[in-house]
């Protein structure tokens, strides 16, 4: 009957609750996206139903995503720390269930003549009946014993271990939603680098053929000097243009190499093999249409708003095991089991121990150390609803910047276009002009120029545009990740 007054005395005390009820901070930014940029907000589909292998249309990206998700060192690390979390986790767990130990101990000790030992041990060999003897000769003494038993198992009436519990459990999911955004964050940083790696493609090919085009003019310029039809000045000029365009080659040659190590480092270190070839750069954006939503939906979708949530859910734990230190503590100790210096004879009724013996602690002096401990818990509380808060304002700004970079940036890439086409039209009609003789070789030059400025530009722009259709997806919360 005792028994079953404290059980259920335990069991109503750890009903208390001491840590602050878990809820989410108002939405710190606007409700929805400026109307200026993004559109019907559901027209399309979210970014979290689209796998990264099927948002991405070049099989060769997808293989390079591939590669970075399964061997990109930072990646590991951060995989390997879920399993550091989950494993803190399981032990502070632990904590809330009594630990079961089966002892058996056997020893052997030798008293010398004169020594005073217990005569619970005996110092014949034999049972003890209570108090000390002193042997009167060298004695051997022996003793066996096995039981089952526990020790300091708290009561955890005020729920302080139950919460440390609670805050390694959310630190845990905080982790494995921490790797969940770097996943997003490698397939982004992959996707850019490989977008980076077209574009100084395209502008090597680009650059080459402008080069053809103005040694091809250099020598025109050479053979007309020499037949006396125009100036030294002219044939300068042609020279002049053509080493602008060795030194872009040269300078966009370099900007290749330093893409592709860095493309290198992001999936692995090694690139995989028998890759499909590339598709053009002005084929990489998705065919899939993202619908933005709503900002409140990315409190869902984005793995680092989740994670964040997690931290302030680990910090409001730790507050209520902060304030269950300020009440009394029980601990319990206990065994049941057989001793006897007969191992033959170990087991028998009347040789069987036991023992029960609760610990309270009442906290009385302790110069504020426990005060001190709470003010941390509420000071790190706010810390992590400043940083939640914080990272939902990241969040909505990468959105927002994105949704305007897919209403702007097509425009851009159009106006490019059409801007392009017509400085290559002017540059045609200064050449036929100069070998008219209408205009000197200087008009020739800065078409040249202009044209070569605004077809690198519009490689530019394009890369840009694709760039942000992949940030987008990413800053929506991305896909379906590898499992971890």
């Amino acid at each position: 009957m005792r028994s079953a007054v404290v059980i259920g005395m335990a069991l109503l005390l750890a009903a208390c609750e001491l840590a602050p009820t878990h809820s989410r901070p108002d939405l710190p930014t606007e409700a929805s996206y400026s109307t200026d940029y993004s559109g019907d907000v559901n027209a399309g589909t979210r970014a979290p139903a689209i796998p990264w292998n099927e948002f991405f249309v070049d099989p060769r990206l997808q293989g390079l995503v591939a590669g970075a998700l399964e061997h990109n060192r930072d990646l590991v690390a951060n995989v390997a720390r879920i399993d550091e979390a989950r494993g803190l986790y399981r032990v502070q767990r632990a904590d809330r269930y009594p630990t079961i130990r089966i002892d058996a101990v056997a020893t052997r000790n030798r008293i010398g003549a004169g020594s005073v030992a217990s005569s619970d041990t005996g110092v014949d060999g034999g049972a003890g009946t209570g108090g000390s003897v002193t042997a009167t000769s060298p004695t051997t003494v022996e003793r066996y014993s096995a039981a089952v038993g526990t020790s300091a198992f708290e009561l955890d009436f005020w729920g302080r271990v139950r919460d440390l519990s609670t805050a390694a459990r959310a630190q845990y999911l905080a982790t494995v939603q921490a790797t969940r955004a770097f996943q997003l964050s490698l397939i982004r940083d992959v996707a850019t680098a490989y977008l980076d790696v077209l574009e100084a493609n395209e502008r090597i090919r680009l650059a080459e053929a402008t080069l053809e085009s103005r040694e091809h003019g250099l020598r025109i310029a050479q053979r007309r000097r020499e037949a006396g039809v125009t100036s030294a000045l002219e044939f300068y000029q042609a020279e002049s243009l053509l080493t602008q365009a060795q030194t872009d080659l040269a300078a966009v040659r370099l900007t290749k190499a330093q893409a592709d190590t860095f493309l290198i480092n992001l999936i692995g270190g090694r690139a995989p093999q028998n890759l499909p070839d590339a598709l053009p750069l002005g084929q990489q954006t998705s065919g899939t249409a993202l619908a933005a939503g709503l900002p409140s939906e990315l409190m869902e979708s984005r793995p680092d708003i989740l994670a964040a949530e997690e931290q302030l859910r680990a910090a409001r734990a730790n507050i209520g095991a902060a304030r269950a230190a300020f009440f009394p503590s029980i601990t319990l100790t206990g065994s049941y089991g057989y001793a006897s210096t007969d191992l033959d004879n170990l087991v028998g009724e009347d040789r069987l121990s036991w023992s029960f013996g609760p610990t309270i602690r009442f906290p009385i002096f302790d110069f504020g150390r426990n005060k001190g401990n709470l003010s941390v818990a509420r000071a790190r509380e706010n810390i992590a609803v400043a940083s939640y808060e914080r990272t939902i304002q990241t969040a909505f700004k990468e959105v927002a910047d994105t949704l305007a970079g897919r209403r702007y940036l097509a425009d851009q890439v159009a106006a490019q276009e059409r801007g392009t086409a017509a400085q290559r039209r002017i540059a045609d009609l200064a050449q036929k002009r100069y070998r008219e003789g209408v205009v000197s070789y200087l008009e020739v030059l800065d078409a040249e120029r202009s044209l070569f400025s605004a077809e690198q530009a519009l490689l530019q722009v394009r890369r840009a545009e694709a760039a942000n259709l992949v940030a987008l997806y990413v800053a929506l919360g991305g896909g379906q990740l590898t499992s971890i």
